[in-house]
């Protein structure tokens, strides 16, 4: 598998459009036929048929989630014919798909390297799918899995691609958090406090703070005490307005090879990452704050580790 750098900046490109990214909006059913007119390119998802209401759920009512794969279907369905939407665009000429979508599409089945990034902002999901090889990448990304960006371009612009997936709205209110701009955490005191909140006993997070009183550090190496740690801590797994993973692999030979993973967590006041690493026998995570920018270069230090 050949490094892909995300930190050294490009060669300068030899005309301003071949460094811009190309963008195309596609429903499904357009990005199926594109799919189909591309080869039988296949998708970097699984494309599952909302479900049929079984006979238990005749008898017994409507649940939330086949209301929300009937809402799906229903949206689906008042789509345009792909072939007409496709044609008046321009980009599909008889049989003819555009030769920049085909090859975008080609490059989603084939490539070397594949990272997938799945951001969560206080419930609004978005998935995206990024593809690498020679020197060029293509990007599939959704919000509502019915309309869908395709684009495509240098391996020079991915950096910037990367830190779009994690971009926030200009007018997203921020406010302090009681976390430095970095702490050192044991794992276990992150694991046991989530657990806690999960089972809806917050008041357990000051306990185990204290008991793992003096095993975290902040940035200058000074250790925390318990009542301070207890509300760094509360602030992670309670206040966390949203999530983003970013999963690398290398899908260069016939089996597919995860690398590495980027695990973020938005607070009140930005991103924050999470990084695990082990001190001896402790297995600790580190949290850092960070920035849209900050996902190329994150991504790149987990894949250097198993990359050479």
């Amino acid at each position: 598998m050949a490094t892909v750098d995300l930190s050294t900046p490009p060669p300068p490109p030899s005309g301003l459009l071949d460094a811009l990214p190309r963008r195309v909006g596609l429903t499904l059913p357009e990005l199926r036929l594109a799919a189909e007119r591309a080869g039988g390119a296949p998708l970097p998802f699984d494309l599952v048929d909302a479900p049929q209401a079984g006979a238990l759920e005749d008898r017994l009512g409507v649940s939330l989630a086949s209301s929300e794969d009937q809402a799906y279907a229903t949206a689906l369905e008042t789509l345009h014919d792909p072939t007409e939407t496709l044609t008046r665009r321009g980009l599909l000429i008889g049989d003819d798909l555009d030769d920049g979508l085909a090859g975008a599409l080609g490059l989603l089945a084939t490539p070397t390297v594949a990272v997938d990034l799945d951001v969560n902002v206080e419930g609004v999901r978005a998935r995206a799918w990024h593809r690498e090889a020679d020197g060029a990448v293509a990007t599939l990304a959704t919000v509502d899995g019915i309309v869908f960006e395709l684009a495509w371009f240098p391996t020079g612009a991915w950096a910037a691609e990367l830190a779009r997936a994690a971009m926030l709205p200009a007018d997203r209110g921020v406010r302090a958090t009681t976390l430095p701009d970095l702490v050192d955490l044991p794992f276990e005191l992150l694991d046991s406090a989530a657990e806690a909140v999960r089972s809806n006993r917050a008041d357990l997070v000051p306990v185990l703070a204290a008991r793992q009183a003096g095993t975290s550090v902040d940035a200058d190496g000074g250790r925390i005490g318990d009542v301070e740690l207890a509300s760094m801590v509360a602030a992670l797994v309670m206040d966390a307005r949203g999530r983003l993973r970013a999963l690398g692999a290398d899908v260069s030979g016939d089996e597919t090879r995860l690398v590495g993973v980027v695990s973020w967590v938005l607070l009140s006041d930005g991103w924050r990452s999470l990084r695990p690493h082990r001190d001896g026998d402790d297995h600790r995570v580190e949290v850092r704050r960070v920035t849209p920018e900050d996902l190329a270069g994150e991504l790149a230090f987990v894949l250097a580790g198993v990359v050479s």
